[in-house]
Parts: C-alpha cells; structure tokens; sequence
C-alpha cells in the first residue's frame, strides 16, 4: 500500500472528507464520481496528527477548511486547548499560504459542524480566487460526526468555540491561570486514559445522538447503527463534493485526511497516533467524471 504523498500527488483539487475509511468510501463512490480508486497510508489517525506531518514545508496553496485545526489563526497546535494531546508546535500559517477559514464563516452552531452545501457555497463565492490558485484543496467534515440526521457535534462545538476565543482574545486558549497550572502536568495522563478507554470512547460517540437514536441501537446495536448514520454522512458530502467537482477544470482527486473505527481492537472514533488500518488506511480516488 502506496503512502498519501499529498504534496507530491499529481492534482489541481484535492477534496479532503474528514474521517473517511477506505471501505466505506469503496461501497459508495461508485453512486456519485467516476475513477481511478486506491487505498493509501494516511500519515495520521487523527487531523492535527495528519496536517502536521503533510504540510512541513511552505506551500502554495488555496485551502478551504471546514475542519478548526487547519485555520488561519496563526496559533500552535500545542497552545490550544483542544481536549486532547499532541505534542506539536505546527502552524496552519507557517506552512499553507492561503487560508478560508470556512469553519469560522459557515458554522451552524445548531449542529456543530459545517453543512456541505455550505462548504459548496462559500466555495463559489471566491471561484475567481479558486480558479486564480495553482493547488486548492477543499476540506468538509463530513462523514465526521455529527450525523447530520441524528445528532448534535457537542464536542466539535466546544473544539470550535476554544479556536473562536482565541482568534478574539489574540492568546493562548489553554492560559487558565493557577489551576492550569496544577492541573496541566496531569492533563496528558488522563487525556491519554479516556483516549485508550473503549468505554469512554464508546460513549463519547453515543452523547452526540438526538435521544430517539437510542431505538436504533436498541434494535440494531451500537456498530450497526453508527455505521448506517456514518454512511449517510458520507453521501450527503459526496453528493455536494462530486456537484462542485463537476465543475472544477483540471485534475481533481478526492482522499481523507484518516478513518474513523466503530469498536475494532477497542477503538471508536479517531485519536491521535492510533495506526491501526481503519483509522490510517484512506481513499485516493483520481476523478474521470461526476454523474
């Protein structure tokens, strides 16, 4: 299996799905575009993790992001307080020159996230500086969670919330003072605790559903259920990301960024230096056409 070598990938539009396994992409793209389909290595299992060891030099590029960590805030990995650990001093700024902090822009605080369509529409209002740019890449989040249909991105809210008060603020979003202080050398240890817990991962995943979710699991099982919202997810950004493909002029691929896992070897959702193969292995698909 080939790594995602982004930077030296041959394409004009890189589409990033943010949390997009390989199967799931596999069993649906076929729906939506046409092409060349290969499994990749992705160089993280998470997106802080994935940014920073794919953008390590300056690059000319155009980036639209829906995802808070690649934003133009000019702010470290490492002094945003984020809710987990990685021990990274990578900047967005220092390393992509062009940055839409669609994330910032187009956010529905209703469902913490940003809707595809919306991505699509910001998308087209700055065409001219799009079709003006060597390399964009448009980042959604979906098939991230939330599911759409099912729930609300709490955690992703708060994520969003720690950037926007520390692009107002102009200081680190973690500085809280005496009891920061105390509780900061302990932080990592119990962040790295509830990471490596299936119950907590478990759950973390089941706080974000609208309570009636709770008759799908019932009658279906946890995996079963998350993996059907999961799949919807997916084809709701597939159906805006092949739209606004149809209408890009040059080679557009479509990748992701890592995988998402639904219990396999104790795992669910994605974390940080987590290589196991649904978190790691992503699509790398070369478009021919959008039907």
């Amino acid at each position: 299996m080939k790594q995602q070598e982004v930077i030296d990938g041959d394409w004009d539009y890189l589409i990033v799905l943010d949390a997009c396994r390989f199967d799931s992409f596999e069993s649906v793209y076929r729906d939506y575009v046409d092409g060349d389909l290969e499994k990749r290595e992705s160089r993280g299992s998470a997106t802080p993790e994935w940014a920073a060891k794919t953008f390590r030099g300056n690059h000319d590029i155009t980036y639209f992001s829906a995802n808070p960590f690649i934003n133009g805030l000019g702010i470290p990995l490492n002094e945003l307080d984020w809710g987990a650990s990685f021990d990274s001093g990578w900047t967005s700024t220092d390393h992509i020159s062009t940055i839409h902090d669609v994330w910032d822009e187009a956010w529905d605080d209703e469902l913490g996230t940003v809707l595809p369509q919306d991505v699509n529409r910001y998308v087209r209002e700055h065409w001219d500086e799009l079709e003006a740019s060597d390399r964009t890449v448009i980042h959604y989040m979906q098939p991230h969670a939330p599911f759409i249909a099912h729930g609300k991105g709490r955690k992703v809210n708060t994520i969003r919330k720690s950037f926007e008060e520390a692009k107002q603020e102009g200081v680190d979003s973690s500085d809280g003072g005496l009891l920061a202080s105390v509780l900061d050398p302990i932080r990592p240890r119990v962040e790295r605790y509830l990471e490596q817990s299936e119950l907590a991962m478990k759950v973390g995943m089941l706080v974000e559903l609208d309570p009636s979710s709770i008759f799908d699991v019932g009658s279906d099982g946890t995996k079963e259920t998350l993996l059907r919202y999961y799949e919807e997810n997916l084809r709701a950004v597939f159906e805006a990301a092949a739209d606004l493909a149809a209408d890009l002029d040059g080679t557009v691929v479509i990748t992701s960024d890592h995988g998402e896992a639904f219990g396999e070897q104790g795992i669910w959702e994605h974390h940080v230096e987590t290589p196991i193969p649904e978190l790691i292995e992503v699509p790398w698909l070369v478009v021919d056409d959008a039907t």
